[in-house]
């Protein structure tokens, strides 16, 4: 399988419509040349992983508590008397919309890309649903995968598997940025976010989200248990098992995956500066996001299986929602070349048309 070398200069697909906010543009790979320019110049001494500095700071036990609950309490799934195909089926749901529609369309190809463009109500709609996964607010998630770009691989990247598998893959989170400096990061990675005050409240608002959720989604399986005349209590448990704990434990591994299997296992189309990969087994299970090596080559591309066989659900659903007029201007090119030539095109075909 030929790589092919990705271009570096304007003609990037980052560049074709650059966002900005103020004078801050959007993360892109032509910032890196500059920053990484400066720091060369520059040069500290004996600099320190993200990983030394994150551990320098100590744990941040609430997100440990956070995450090891869900794990313990998936553990109940474990008794059969919690099971039942009506869970299932809202956990299925909840693993598509907090997973697909959540973290690889609205954090990742929106948010953090800006892969397209829609309306305010569906820019918060996406925060919204992509903060029911669980791995944090829309601000802290693309924050962090923001600076993850800038720093692929390298000392910088908070989740690189050059720290260790199961660093990348999820121990990362146990020394989260906390404190003052988590404002600060926010103000370098996530300033168009950060000044959105939506955002600002969807990310004050995380953890009485869940618990309004949580106590929703048990609350409707006593009602339902009780009018189908099943014992009530049981299945509110099996709603608060396979639809909580169960399908936020695989949301949270299957995106956790992109950051350690991408990073390690499987094929590349393109030469990046990292060690992105394509995964089959993370391409289907996180809905096209396992096509990784395709991402680092072009970030803001909305669409990321590059090939005809890489099934890539998000972008499917990213053509119907656009096919409905709910997101516009999506970035399924790779350069601004590519994107002119096929203007043209149309054009031109337009004008035959309408000459017939």
């Amino acid at each position: 399988m030929s790589i092919t070398t990705p271009p570096t200069s304007d003609e990037s697909g980052l560049d074709a419509e650059p966002a900005k906010t103020g004078t801050v543009e959007i993360w892109d790979e032509n910032n890196l040349v500059a920053e990484e320019s400066a720091a060369q110049a520059t040069p500290e001494v004996a600099p320190m992983t993200e990983k030394e500095i994150r551990k320098s700071k100590g744990a941040h036990f609430v997100t440990i508590f956070w995450l090891g609950a869900f794990h313990v309490g998936a553990l109940l799934a474990l008794n059969p008397a919690y099971f039942s195909w009506e869970a299932l089926a809202l956990g299925f749901f909840m693993y598509w919309l907090s997973g697909s529609v959540g973290i690889c369309l609205g954090f990742h190809r929106y948010l953090t890309h800006r892969g397209f463009k829609t309306s305010r109500f569906m820019h918060y709609f996406f925060a919204f649903v992509g903060g029911l996964a669980g791995e944090g607010s829309a601000l802290a998630w693309i924050a962090n995968h923001r600076k993850h770009h800038a720093h692929s691989d390298q000392d910088g990247d908070p989740h690189t598997p050059d720290h260790g598998g199961w660093w990348s893959h999820m121990n990362w989170l146990g020394w989260v940025i906390h404190g003052p400096e988590l404002e600060d990061h926010f103000k370098k990675w996530a300033p168009d976010l950060l000044a959105d005050k939506g955002i600002r409240l969807l990310d004050q608002l995380f953890l009485p989200i869940h618990i309004v959720v949580i106590g929703a989604t048990m609350a409707s399986g006593y009602f339902y248990g009780a009018a189908i005349g099943k014992d009530p209590v049981t299945m509110m448990m099996s709603f608060l098992v396979w639809g909580v704990f169960v399908r936020m434990v695989w949301v949270l591994h299957i995106t956790w995956a992109v950051n350690s299997i991408g990073h390690m296992w499987g094929y590349r189309n393109y030469e990046t500066r990292d060690h992105s990969t394509n995964s089959w087994l993370v391409g289907l299970l996180a809905f096209g996001e396992g096509w990784h090596n395709n991402h680092h080559a072009y970030p803001r591309m909305a669409v990321h299986g590059h090939k005809w066989w890489e099934i890539d659900l998000t972008y499917a659903l990213i053509r119907l929602l656009r096919l409905c007029g709910l997101v516009w201007n999506v970035v399924d090119y790779k350069t601004i070349s590519e994107k002119k030539a096929r203007d043209k095109s149309s054009q031109e075909t337009s004008k035959t048309s309408t000459k017939k």
